[in-house]
């Protein structure tokens, strides 16, 4: 790696901003290769203008993510696919 190079850890906070969920855990299926990847895995660059995730497998964009002071903007378009981890839904009583 270099030393603009960080590891997808690097977006938690941002992402967890953003996301209810820890996002660095979600499995996101990289649009040029195909190939699953846990998003903290993802090769990150920035930070200004903003963050650049690419797939490990292949190098291309999965993400990107830019933040300004009061909105963020998530760029999904190299991924085919973001999976996330849920809690379970909460079961309603009945009664």
């Amino acid at each position: 790696m270099s030393e603009h190079e960080l590891d997808g850890n690097a977006m938690a906070g941002d992402l967890r901003e953003v996301f209810a969920v820890d996002v660095t855990t979600a499995v996101a299926t990289c649009g040029g290769c195909g190939e699953p990847s846990v998003v903290a895995r993802l090769r990150v660059w920035g930070p200004a203008p903003g963050l650049v995730a690419r797939c490990p497998s292949c190098d291309d964009v999965v993400l990107r993510l830019v933040r300004g002071p009061e909105r963020a903007w998530l760029d999904l378009r190299g991924a085919v696919s973001l999976q996330v981890a849920m809690p379970p839904l909460s079961t309603v009583a009945e009664g």
